[in-house]
């Protein structure tokens, strides 16, 4: 499976080459289970459509969509810089990447933000965008699940988003994980609209 191929038209939302050649890098480093898992194995969190094999891709699918279509208004996009809105971009592509860790476990790893910002930085070496760029996907990635802070024990493991492109990242993830919002897929995993 050439697995950047099943980005082929969320890549194309990224306007730097550098950028676009980063995050196809990464998602060739993504395992194998990112593409057939559900977002979530309750299904309690997550719309239908983020549910059954593939949920997970459909899931990153439409909190990329929702951030470009947001990005593409001005109101809201022209408070980025162009570098910042791909950055994004790329951080919603990766951000739930290692959601049962490197080696498949049978339940989302709760630290499954930090997880795949290591992994970034693990990689930088390999990248062609900046360090100071790196650990803005390791920043806006790390705080992508907003105030749901802490693991199952009750331990504060996550920080929460503070500055405006983590809080973008974590809204977009959001919203593509509310019930109410409805994203229309087709059997291959594109987004109809």
């Amino acid at each position: 499976m050439n697995k950047k191929d099943e980005f082929k038209e969320e890549l194309n939302y990224i306007k730097n080459e550098d950028i676009r050649e980063s995050a196809s890098y990464m998602i060739e480093k993504l395992p194998d289970y990112f593409f057939t898992i559900p977002a979530a194995s309750t299904g309690k969190y997550h719309p239908e459509y983020a549910q059954g094999e593939g949920g997970l891709l459909r899931h990153t699918k439409a909190a990329v969509r929702i951030a470009h279509e947001l990005l593409e208004n001005p109101v809201i996009g022209d408070k980025y810089t162009d570098r910042e809105k791909d950055l994004m971009i790329m951080a919603l592509i990766l951000h739930d990447g290692l959601k049962l860790g490197k080696e498949k476990s049978k339940y989302t790893k709760f630290d499954h933000p930090l997880l795949m910002a290591e992994y970034i930085k693990e990689e930088q070496e390999d990248l062609p965008i900046s360090k100071k760029e790196i650990q803005f996907l390791a920043d806006t990635i790390s705080t992508h699940m907003g105030n749901w802070t802490t693991d199952y024990d009750g331990n504060e493991v996550l920080d929460k988003p503070k500055t405006k492109c983590q809080n973008f990242v974590h809204m977009c993830d959001y919203l593509a994980s509310r019930k109410c919002i409805l994203v229309p897929f087709d059997e291959k995993n594109k987004i109809k609209v």
